[in-house]
């Protein structure tokens, strides 16, 4: 990944904080946040430590005028995004990222990640998310997340029109085939194969 469109797309989230009260570019506490997950960093304090031990490699795509902020600062402004709007730059830097010439295979399926079964006291369901994954590039292209597990048929449609993707070998199991391959078959911008 280019760190120069990602800090292009980072653009287009708002910075909804008062001016005269930004200590920290939004987009350097992102880019902090973004480079600190993909190295393993799991906490807010992790994410601070990663950028202060590299803040040389971090200024070459950001300002960092004031250095390093503190974690609290960090989740702070973090909680503060749009996840719409971040999910919009995430979505568009992967499609700028992946180009469509690619003679890649896309994976999609959906998983209920562990730990986040069947919550009693909220009536709410386990959390469902349809992921799009690139083989080639070992990376995750986009995500939907769905509340039950029968919404995957409507989702992996929606996943691959919000990912644009043509001309392009996509696999799935057979429940995520049944009604897109009818849909796409005839467009042949893709190939869908069944596991």
């Amino acid at each position: 990944m280019e760190l120069k469109k990602l800090m292009e797309h980072i653009s287009i989230i708002p910075d909804y904080r008062q001016p005269w009260k930004v200590e920290h570019k939004l987009s350097d506490i992102l880019l902090l946040t973004i480079c600190a997950v993909i190295s393993d960093a799991e906490g807010w304090e992790d994410i601070e430590g990663f950028g202060e031990t590299h803040l040389d490699f971090l200024k070459q795509y950001g300002d960092f005028e004031n250095g390093i902020p503190v974690h609290d600062t960090i989740a702070r402004v973090v909680s503060c995004i749009s996840p719409a709007k971040f999910h919009e730059c995430f979505i568009n830097l992967m499609r700028d990222c992946h180009s469509s010439d690619d003679k890649d295979v896309i994976a999609i399926d959906g998983k209920t990640p562990p730990g986040h079964s069947y919550d009693k006291s909220r009536r709410r369901g386990a959390i469902h998310v349809i992921s799009a994954f690139s083989t080639m590039h070992s990376l995750v292209i986009g995500q939907i997340k769905t509340d039950k597990k029968s919404n995957e048929i409507t989702a992996i449609p929606e996943l691959i029109n919000m990912l644009d993707i043509k001309r392009k070998i996509i696999t799935t199991d057979a429940m995520g085939c049944r009604k897109i391959l009818q849909r796409r078959y005839k467009n042949r911008d893709v190939i869908i194969y069944s596991r």
